[in-house]
């Protein structure tokens, strides 16, 4: 019997740190350039962000193995700086898209975020859930350290 595929993911996450830093760790390609990519020790070698309603994003990363990854899409949902929403494809995967949704509400000195990846289908290899976990440990640490 063929396994069955998780077409959505949700995380909750709590970084210790304003939403306003959270906000800006997702839309300054400086930042986003700092945690980005689900290798520990991976690194980020470019950064577009067009962070407005239709406008369209590129990471391109390399991870320890040498291997270099690109992910891009477009913003569907801006509203600073609690919500954002964005389409989600890896250039080496064409036509597989899906969709992210990153909600941010402020607890005191900390952000809750509510993160959503779906639409997930087709021949994808990653494993979505296990790398954005890892990718918002990096995240943890890039904040910790303003």
């Amino acid at each position: 019997m063929a396994e069955q595929r998780v077409e959505t993911i949700e995380i909750l996450h709590r970084f210790r740190a304003p939403r306003e830093a959270v906000w800006r760790a997702w839309t300054d390609p400086d930042v986003v350039a700092r945690w980005w990519g689900s290798d520990p020790d991976g690194t980020v070698t470019a950064a577009t962000l067009d962070v407005t309603v239709g406008g369209r994003f590129a990471v391109s990363f390399q991870d320890t193995k040498g291997d270099a990854h690109t992910s891009e899409g477009a913003y569907l949902q801006v509203e600073p700086p609690a919500a954002l929403g964005f389409t989600w494809s890896w250039v080496s995967e064409p036509g597989n898209t899906s969709r992210v949704s990153v909600g941010l509400t402020a607890d005191g000195a900390d952000t809750e975020m509510r993160f959503v990846h779906g639409e997930l289908r087709g021949t994808s290899a990653h494993d979505y859930a296990d790398g954005w976990r890892r990718t918002f440990a990096k995240l943890d640490r890039v904040l910790a350290a303003r």
